[in-house]
């Protein structure tokens, strides 16, 4: 399953969900607060900024903030919000592309270093981060936390949503570290559409590893963007590296 297809037309017009789910207040103000913290002034680098839905708020607070994106379905809705000049977007791979000048924030959210295959691609990630950015600066990961625990003997998925409308079902390959997430999506009709994304899931400790590759050390781990503590039953965490100085 190539991420072209999955980010393609369709997906990007249904992507943006004003006001709820990751659209929330309460999940973006904090999320948005605590990049701009973090950005202390300087500029800030989106590795797959998608449509804009963390970018274009931070720019608002202040933040010159440039995005790199893969898919251009994905830019042209974000383009339908901030022009060039309010949001420059690099289009590539983000363990590769470059985008002009260095940056005191590299930020990567809501899971999608695992939309990278295999593990090369996420080091080489790391490694675009750090080029991108300034002595000491930070490269910043949400990532969710594999639910292996959930699995008995045998068994090869989890529910990981289920609300009205809605079913979200993860089905694990444990000896490649992959999982695919499959969307179910019911209308008032009875009309039931599905959808398909595939991830290579991380382990923290992993995660570490990849950082200290690509000259990174780990500054903070959080179980949320407000700063909850991060636990053994925590569900995602919030990252933080910073880039050696020198």
């Amino acid at each position: 399953m190539d991420h072209a297809d999955v980010w393609d037309d369709g997906a990007a017009r249904t992507y943006d969900t004003p006001g709820v789910g990751m659209f929330s207040p309460e999940v973006l103000g904090p999320t948005v607060s605590r990049l701009a913290e973090l950005a202390a002034g300087g500029r800030a680098l989106e590795f797959a900024v998608g449509t804009g839905r963390v970018a274009i708020p931070l720019a608002e607070r202040g933040v010159p903030v440039i995005g790199i994106e893969l898919s251009q379905p994905m830019i042209d809705q974000l383009r339908r919000k901030a022009d060039e000049a309010a949001l420059p977007v690099v289009r590539g791979d983000m363990t590769s592309a470059r985008a002009t000048g260095t940056f005191a924030l590299v930020y990567l959210v809501y899971n999608t270093i695992s939309n990278l295959q295999t593990q090369a691609e996420q080091v080489a990630c790391f490694r675009n981060a750090a080029r991108h950015l300034s002595s000491g600066g930070r490269f910043v990961i949400e990532l969710w936390v594999p639910e292996l625990r959930k699995l008995p003997p045998g068994q090869d998925a989890v529910v990981f949503a289920r609300e009205p409308g809605y079913v979200g079902l993860d089905t694990y390959d444990v000896l490649n570290q992959r999982v695919v997430s499959h969307h179910f999506r019911f209308a008032e009709d009875g009309h039931v559409t599905l959808s398909r994304s595939p991830h290579r899931y991380i382990w923290p400790a992993e995660l570490d590893l990849m950082a200290e590759i690509a000259g990174f050390s780990l500054e903070s781990r959080h179980a949320d963007w407000a700063g909850a503590e991060f636990t053994a039953e925590s569900r995602s965490h919030v990252s933080v590296f910073r880039l050696a100085a020198g």
